[in-house]
């Protein structure tokens, strides 16, 4: 089952596992070829996971986000500008949940300023490499909240009992990054990316009905992706990490792998890019976070 479940086959030997295709997976093939039975975007992670999803999208939603943060998204309805927005979004998410800029929150009876999660600091390390600590805490909420299970972190993960899912889960939870209701301010920043993109802002990369849009990515290699399909040596059908890194660029794209894999990327599976934080320094200009799952992708080489 696509969830890891078994089924018998009735003749007393081992119990077979089937894909979201109803396809037999090998015992050791990544576990990402499973998800979670529930999630919190009201389309089942075996539905949201394949390529035929990626065709057809559906609006996704993180159950509450808006509601609870209702007054958020009435004060950037009235914002004139994508600058004014960032700094209406950030202004909310720093008073409510004790953010300041250099990560620390307010100051304890002793004097002293601790240190707290923040989405801000999740994308700053993730940027400088997608298998820290912060980048298990994102690949951990795309886990909690899309139900897709990650297939690479730091090395292929492919069983749960493994010792590269007990590492994962370690640092996942690590109490440095995985506090402060982090994974509530991934909700909200999801959520705002989506407002930001529907928004319609002249110096948005993409038109304001988009459903999807080309974006490229460089490997070189296969090894964080499950090929499900490879036709010939142009195309492929791969499962990519539940998070991963795309680029609007070709060429920077190339600054990271030989072969340049190019697909298109529903909208309501971007997380989060530069533009909609214009005035914070992030590294990784025209850098993507995408929520993965099966893709047809194009194959070319540099």
């Amino acid at each position: 089952m696509a969830d890891g479940t078994a089924d018998g086959d009735g003749s007393g030997g081992a119990a077979e596992i089937r894909d979201a295709y109803g396809r037999r997976i090998d015992p050791d093939s990544p576990l990402a070829l499973r998800g979670h039975r529930t999630n919190m975007v009201g389309v089942p992670a075996q539905v949201l996971s394949t390529a035929a999803f990626n065709g057809s999208p559906r609006t996704l939603r993180i159950h509450g986000t808006r509601g609870q943060h209702a007054d958020l998204f009435e004060a950037l309805d009235e914002a004139p500008d994508a600058d004014r927005a960032a700094e209406v979004f950030q202004r909310h998410l720093a008073a409510t949940f004790d953010l300041n800029p250099d990560f620390s929150g307010s100051q304890g009876a002793d004097g002293k300023r601790r240190f707290r999660a923040s989405y801000l600091r999740l994308l700053k390390g993730w940027m400088f490499d997608s298998n820290n600590a912060e980048g298990a805490v994102l690949k951990g909420w795309v886990e909690s909240r899309f139900g897709l299970m990650p297939t690479y972190h730091k090395e292929p993960i492919r069983r749960f009992a493994s010792g590269a899912w007990y590492r994962y889960g370690e640092e996942k939870t690590a109490t440095r990054f995985h506090n402060n209701n982090i994974y509530l301010q991934l909700d909200l920043l999801y959520e705002y990316c989506q407002w930001w993109m529907r928004r319609g802002w002249p110096e948005a990369p993409m038109p304001a009905r988009a459903m999807a849009i080309p974006l490229y990515r460089g490997v070189n290699d296969f090894e964080e992706h499950f090929i499900l399909e490879r036709p010939d040596k142009r195309s492929a059908v791969l499962r990519l990490n539940n998070l991963c890194s795309f680029s609007t660029d070709r060429e920077i794209a190339g600054q990271f792998g030989d072969y340049i894999l190019e697909a298109r990327v529903p909208v309501v599976k971007i997380v989060f890019f530069r533009d909609i934080l214009p005035r914070y320094p992030f590294r990784g200009e025209g850098e993507y976070l995408v929520v993965g799952g099966d893709y047809r992708v194009s194959v070319s080489l540099l």
